[in-house]
């Protein structure tokens, strides 16, 4: 080891090397014999790991034993087949061990010259997705970020750019009550007032209200503002629902508004037959957010924007520093950092390419297909209990119940507190990851089940769990 240049010999290199594989082998391998949940007070964490930078070295393998066993193994498992809160993370191997190269190579993804294969991977991955979805392939374009909050960040200002130019103080936005959270923060972020932004109610099954929608568009121009964009969304977090993307694509063009649909959630489903019939009208999109690193079975990090016409992105992003000027390229070179907002990039492309490759299309159309079943056959079982009641039917993997016992009486208070303490006593046993949301005013539980890997066993497991719990607090 040479500690002023940095170095391990060759040796050492490699043993570190197939230290950090077998390790990750053993994390695939084993997973789902362990807890999916993690667990640790701050005083435990900072009792691990407080203290001053080390100024001397260390041992390199006795650094790395350290953090495997005190970091990665006591993290919670995202991949664990009952991992069913949030979104999880499903992953693959073949992207982890992807990323892991284009890290030990230290590709710099940003501009053309620094990389042309690079850049051309990402133009290819972008050009599948741009198909898969319906968009122009020659004219459209796109762009891979850290995530979709990144992605509807980059859409938000994008699309404010081209229908507004640099006059926004009385832009208009609209989206629904359950549109993610990351385009609020984007619009905050990016200077829109609580006044510029509409949130649409939605109907009885969730969806954007189009009626309500074609209301408030009518009234703000009349107050004199200016309506630029909508946000659907195509595959919402709380229930998995799909808003009428064909209507409200209408709208926007008999309004002349621009289009964004956030599919960071559901927009892989578009590759399963049912799927592909739910989220009809996506190809109408402005701009469109999906997220490899969720349904797409990529790590993290890894969102996508997706756009109509590439040249938008282009004209919003482009800035030509003295620095950069002999390394601009023809028009055909694309310059990822032109395209949005980084500068420095990682070469994410690498690893949708290269998992969509070894396992093809139709490798993530079964899986996604399997996850869609697998929600629609847990609908079913609960359907025939006496003890669950649905709240949001299975759809695109996500479905909201809650226990309510035929015969008892119990008040919406009480069903609360009940499913609440429910669901902690599950998180408390570590066995799975079963946490609540808020549908209709009432507290449920909430199971994504976008992991290939989760088994029908795996559920029923935990609805045994669930009841064996509510059980012990009823008496």
């Amino acid at each position: 080891m040479d500690r002023d240049k940095l170095e391990l010999s060759k040796e050492e290199m490699t043993a570190y090397g197939y230290r950090i594989v077998d390790a990750v082998v053993e994390h695939f391998e084993t997973q789902n014999s362990k807890f999916p949940l993690a667990s640790g007070t701050r005083e435990e964490m900072d009792s691990l790991f407080l203290e001053e930078a080390p100024e001397k070295a260390s041992d390199p393998q006795e650094v790395l034993e350290f953090v495997i066993e005190k970091v990665m193994k006591q993290s919670a498992i995202i991949t664990h087949p009952k991992s069913f809160s949030f979104v999880p993370g499903p992953s693959n191997y073949v992207s982890a061990m992807s990323d892991t190269l284009a890290t030990g190579f230290n590709i710099f993804s940003g501009g053309w010259s620094q990389s042309p294969p690079a850049a051309e991977l990402e133009i290819v991955t972008i050009s599948w997705l741009l198909k898969i979805f319906g968009l122009p392939v020659k004219k459209g374009g796109g762009i891979f970020t850290s995530g979709g909050s990144m992605a509807n960040l980059t859409a938000i200002v994008t699309a404010r750019r081209v229908m507004c130019g640099e006059d926004f103080a009385n832009a208009v936005i609209y989206l629904s009550d359950q549109a993610h959270s990351s385009n609020i923060k984007a619009l905050r972020i990016v200077g829109f007032t609580k006044d510029q932004i509409r949130l649409i109610p939605t109907d009885s099954e969730f969806k954007f209200s189009t009626i309500k929608l074609r209301s408030a568009i009518a009234r703000d121009r009349l107050e004199g503002y200016n309506p630029f964009c909508v946000i659907a969304t195509a595959g919402t977090t709380n229930t998995g629902t799909v808003d009428p993307l064909t209507e409200i694509s209408k709208i926007c063009k008999e309004e002349k508004l621009w289009f964004h649909i956030d599919g960071a959630y559901g927009g892989a489903a578009i590759l399963a037959k049912n799927g592909k019939e739910l989220l009809k009208g996506i190809s109408k999109a402005d701009s469109l957010t999906v997220d490899p690193h969720k349904w797409f079975f990529q790590p993290y990090e890894m969102g996508c924007l997706l756009i109509r016409n590439h040249k938008y992105l282009k004209s919003t992003f482009l800035e030509k520093p003295e620095y950069l000027r002999d390394i601009e390229g023809n028009e055909s070179e694309i310059n990822f950092y032109d395209h949005g907002v980084q500068l420095t990039r990682r070469f994410r492309a690498l690893k949708f390419y290269m998992s969509l490759k070894t396992f093809g299309l139709e490798g993530f159309r079964n899986a996604i297909t399997y996850n869609i079943k697998i929600a629609e056959k847990t609908e079913k079982l609960l359907r025939k209990s006496k003890k669950w009641e649905i709240v949001s039917p299975a759809t695109l993997a996500i479905i909201n119940f809650r226990y309510n016992p035929l015969g008892t009486d119990f008040s919406e208070k009480k069903l609360d507190e009940l499913n609440q303490k429910i669901s902690g006593m599950v998180t408390a046993s570590r066995e799975a990851q079963l946490v609540t949301t808020i549908l209709n005013k009432q507290v449920v539980l909430r199971m994504c089940l976008i992991n290939p890997r989760t088994t029908f066993d795996d559920v029923k497991d935990t609805l045994a769990l669930c009841e064996k719990f509510a059980d012990e607090i009823l008496g």
